[in-house]
């Protein structure tokens, strides 16, 4: 088979390539490359395990009229943060205002007459005892009486209702929060129980829903399990971030746990609550939140420049006390404290390349210049 052209000159670009490597790493007859060289950071660790979710807010309230009528005024600003009790809107209140006024003379209506009827009662109770009056005389004012009692009873039950339809006439903040835009303007009609006019959500707190796999949840499980069995209170402390936010730094807390795995997608949904001072996350709002993920540990970590990357593997390159490396398959776990923990493959006690590596092959003699790597590691130059 006849090669192409370019695949000549690819393949002696690799060649010279693999040639300028080899040269680098050690020169014959010269001598040992420099590389910089430290022993992994070792410390009790707590693993953290990453997932996302979306904002939601704690109570969400639909804000409808509870009577009908023509909308009067509205009280907001369109997106303000209102206070419970704070008044949104007033419906045309002079319908319900002369239904109260006849209520309340229904009701003066109805105690004069349980005025008379009492006094006539007691009138006929005071000749019966003389003999003065018949008994059944006596019984139809007593029945009067009664009646008279009932219709004053039936008038309060009209004015209450009444006075509660005047006062609903006023639509007023169900809870504190952000409120929406006005769905409805002034003049227009309002149907009790049926027109939206806004709606409001709270800011502060705020929840975080998140989905978790069946796997981490049976691991988050035998965690609290061994945390009870211990003795020790189990934790439910979890970090927040927003899009673009490389840290967590919003404090939060595990309250929720559903009762059952989702069949179809293999989750289970969990949620964190957060304080929202600064009121800048908003329900829907994307994010990422921080778990923990295990019990604390004896943890080896290293900086992720160390790691070096064959095809599916991870390896690092150990030092011997002679100057000669030698490639060590290791099994990487997540960031903590700016480093990488090392699930397998490290002690701890070995020396480690953590700068040079490209200047280092399998089996050569290095020049170490040693370094101690701090407990936690800079960020960003921080």
């Amino acid at each position: 088979m006849r090669l192409t052209k370019t695949a000549i000159l690819a393949a002696a670009m690799a060649i010279s390539a693999f040639a300028v490597g080899a040269a680098t790493a050690q020169m014959p007859g010269g001598p040992p490359p420099k590389v910089t060289v430290a022993k992994p950071v070792v410390k009790d660790v707590v693993e953290y395990d990453e997932f996302t979710g979306r904002f939601a807010a704690v109570d969400s309230v639909d804000v409808r009229a509870r009577v009908s009528g023509y909308l009067e005024k509205v009280g907001f600003t369109d997106g303000a943060i209102v206070k419970k009790d704070d008044l949104l809107f007033v419906i045309d209140r002079r319908p319900y205002k002369a239904a109260l006024d006849q209520a309340q003379a229904s009701v003066a209506s109805a105690q004069a007459r349980l005025t008379f009827a009492q006094t006539d009662y007691e009138r006929a109770q005071s000749l019966q005892r003389t003999g003065n009056i018949s008994d059944q005389l006596v019984d139809q004012r007593r029945q009067s009486y009664v009646s008279a009692r009932a219709d004053l009873d039936s008038a309060q039950g009209a004015l209450r209702n009444a006075q509660l339809n005047f006062d609903f006439t006023e639509i007023k903040a169900p809870v504190s929060g952000r409120i929406s835009r006005r769905n409805i303007s002034v003049g227009n009609l309002v149907n009790a129980n049926d027109t939206l006019l806004t709606n409001i959500v709270t800011m502060d707190p705020i929840y975080f829903y998140f989905d978790v796999d069946e796997r981490s949840y049976l691991a988050y499980s035998r965690v609290l399990l061994m945390a009870r069995q211990s003795g020790n209170e189990p934790t439910s402390d979890a970090l927040l971030a927003l899009t673009g936010e490389r840290e967590f730094k919003r404090p939060a807390k595990m309250d929720f746990i559903d009762n059952r795995i989702d069949q179809a997608s293999g989750t289970i949904q969990a949620r964190v609550i957060a304080e929202n001072k600064d009121l800048l996350l908003v329900p829907g709002l994307f994010g990422r939140v921080q778990v923990t993920g295990s019990p604390p540990h004896r943890g080896v970590l290293i900086p992720d420049e160390a790691i070096a990357t064959d095809q599916d593997r991870r390896f690092v390159w150990v030092v011997a006390g002679d100057g000669t490396v030698s490639a060590k398959v290791v099994r990487p776990g997540p960031r903590i404290d700016g480093y990488r923990l090392i699930r397998s493959g490290l002690t701890g006690d070995e020396t480690i390349v953590v700068n040079g590596l490209q200047r280092v092959r399998p089996g050569i003699k290095v020049t170490p210049e040693r370094q101690e790597l701090p407990p936690v590691k800079a960020v960003n130059g921080q």
